[in-house]
């Protein structure tokens, strides 16, 4: 039997779909794979068709137990025998899973992460034959992805603890380069076949609307639509609580999801919903992973999220039979503020220092900024997703609010160049409140403490409201005229599109919207990556090389203590390295990013190459006057 007559028997299809035969061939290679496709595309057939033709036994690592319950109830309906291993089970029912495994019942078996680290698995791993891991939801394993579970680290020292290293397949729907990169180092695949499908629905249409009363807009919304299912998303449980309670009131079948609620409620009420007992459900983010039904005609996110990895994922749960659905937006300046505490509130991970879990909130900080961009811009929303998976998008895409919508252009060029000319007096020192603060002539002490008054922009755009200048500055920060700095200070600096303004013919147009004009913009949004947008401007031809000879041993250190690259060391420490070009510790330990135990782990290897690339003789690797990053 051949994967051909494996895909006809088991799932009834006569051709694979885009990409699955790339990544099968791999697998029954024996090579490694990491499958990057959106949701509907397929993902699992990468994995069972190759599972079936292998000798031995898959391991699936899935993260939810409804996940795998649904995917084993699907392959036993195929004729295919597999099992489930979870908390779900009783240990004499695990016991007996693990028995008719090993005596060859199963050939994939899923299980929870938090499984490979008992001894009962373990031992029938190493007596087993294991041909295949697959970690499904391989985002899980990245402190930078939108759903990181410690729990997913155990694969690692499961896998070493094996007699013979199996191949290992990783899957995801939503992967950044960060991601992609994480899931490669800290699983160590081995030379893999990458495929990255691509990111876009075209049957999703994206809108963020800014509702003054969101309840309001919600109930109308849900019975213009009371034919169809759909998700409503709330940040908080109370949220979620407050709309339900809405909606019964209304007459509305709705159901609610959060993890205040009992264990055998939230089992009823995903079953009401995915049996269209009660088409609507409320929930918060704690409900959808796994959820395989097919007809969500909408997907109403009540707040913002943390991310758009967040988004993407929770809205893309509408529209899976590929049919037309609605995800839409529903943002208030608040919504910042609720996931900031939200951020606050995220335990640490105890087993990274201080500098590294510094390092996972300036992620976190960079990831909600980017979601608030996405709420604030102007441009194509479809565009600005693909954009930040990495992925060219088609202006415009005419189907996003954005682009049907109408808008009224202001040339503001000259209040632009103003704002870029108070942020290079300041020399970058200070953050959006400050500058638009100033801008606008403000009396109050803090700016009177700074100084400020007696600078030459002070009050140059008083006609102006702060909130006004805000808003401008939100959108200089969209267009890459400034950025913000990715810490606790959020300082506007000068964004590598800023010349063009300054010195060139081009303009800097706002849009509104010709039906209301655009309320208030919170901007304590920064603008992402910004070491990597700005190194090319900051380092030269030179410079730029031996950062990325930097980074290739970031990488390869990465992959050897299996943990993600910037917790090494951030992409803002190896620009330093190429300012300050260290030939000693002492050199070394004045590198921004560098202390002590980093330069003890791995300072001496990043000398080397240093050293080694230029040949112990110092030169100047950037433009201008050394700065600190």
């Amino acid at each position: 039997m051949d994967k051909f007559d494996v895909l006809k028997k088991y799932f009834g299809y006569a051709a694979f779909r885009e990409g699955q035969e790339i990544l099968i061939d791999s697998i029954i290679k024996g090579r490694d794979v990491l499958g990057i496709m959106p949701t509907g595309a397929g993902k699992s057939i990468c994995y069972q068709v190759p599972a079936l033709l292998l000798s031995g036994i898959t391991i699936v690592i899935s993260p939810l137990i409804s996940l795998m319950k649904d995917q084993v109830q699907t392959l036993n309906q195929a004729g295919i025998h597999a099992a489930y291993i979870n908390s779900s089970l009783s240990e004499s029912q695990i016991s007996k899973a693990l028995r008719l495994a090993a005596a060859g019942q199963y050939k994939i078996i899923y299980a929870a992460p938090e499984r490979l680290e008992t001894y009962e698995f373990l031992s029938f791993a190493k007596q087993a034959e294991i041909s295949m891991l697959t970690v499904d939801e391989a985002h899980c394993i990245s402190q930078w992805g939108q759903d990181f579970r410690p729990s997913y680290l155990k694969i690692v020292q499961f896998i070493r603890q094996l007699e013979k290293r199996p191949v290992i397949s990783a899957f995801t729907a939503t992967a950044t380069e960060n991601v992609k990169e994480d899931i490669l180092c800290v699983l160590g695949l081995t030379e893999p076949e990458i495929l990255v499908t691509g990111f876009d629905r075209k049957n999703l249409y994206f809108a963020v609307e800014k509702p003054k009363r969101k309840d309001t807009y919600v109930i109308k919304y849900v019975k213009e639509h009371v034919s169809e299912s759909g998700i409503i998303y709330c940040a908080t449980r109370k949220n979620v609580d407050k709309v339900y309670e809405k909606l019964c009131q209304e007459g509305i079948s709705a159901a609610r999801y959060h993890a205040g609620l009992s264990g055998g409620e939230r089992r009823q009420n995903q079953e009401d919903f995915i049996y269209d007992t009660c088409p609507v459900m409320v929930a918060t983010n704690a409900f959808g992973m796994g959820i395989d039904k097919s007809n969500v005609r909408y997907v109403l996110h009540y707040n913002m999220p943390q991310s758009l990895e967040n988004y993407y994922q929770e809205a893309g749960r509408a529209g899976r039979d590929g049919g037309r659905a609605e995800c839409i937006l529903l943002y208030s300046p608040q919504d910042v503020v609720v996931n900031r505490f939200l951020l606050d509130s995220k335990e640490q991970n105890t087993e990274y220092t201080a500098e590294e879990n510094e390092a996972v909130r300036g992620r976190d900080e960079e990831r909600l900024r980017k979601m608030t961009y996405y709420c604030m811009t102007t441009g194509c929303l479809r565009t600005y997703i693909l954009h930040y998976f990495g992925e060219k998008g088609s202006l415009p895409c005419g189907n996003c609010l954005n682009c049907i919508r109408e808008y009224e252009e202001t040339d503001l060029t000259e209040t632009a160049k103003h704002i870029l000319s108070c942020v290079a007096e300041v020399r970058e020192r200070y953050g959006v409140n400050v500058i638009a603060g100033m801008l606008a002539g403000d009396d109050r002490a803090k700016l009177r403490e700074y100084g400020l008054f007696a600078y030459r922009t002070y009050g140059i755009l008083k006609p102006l409201k702060e909130t006004e200048i805000k808003e401008i500055i939100q959108q200089m920060v969209i267009e890459n005229l400034l950025f913000q700095t990715n810490d606790k200070y959020a300082l506007l600096k000068i964004g590598e599109e800023a010349g063009k303004i300054m010195e060139d013919d081009t303009r800097f147009i706002m849009k509104k919207t010709k039906e209301e004009p655009e309320k208030e913009k919170r901007t304590s949004a920064g603008k992402g990556s910004s070491a990597n947008r700005r190194r090319s401007d900051i380092l030269n031809s030179r410079g730029l090389e031996l950062f990325e000879q930097l980074r290739d041993l970031r990488t390869t250190i990465a992959k050897e203590q299996n943990m993600p690259p910037y917790i090494i060391f951030a992409d803002k420490t190896l620009i330093d390295m190429c300012i300050k070009v260290p030939m000693s510790k002492k050199e070394m330990l004045k590198v921004v990013g560098v202390g002590e135990s980093k330069f003890d782990r791995y300072g001496e290897r990043f000398l080397d190459a240093i050293g080694e690339y230029t040949g112990g003789v110092r030169e100047k690797f950037f433009f201008g006057e050394e700065e600190e990053l």
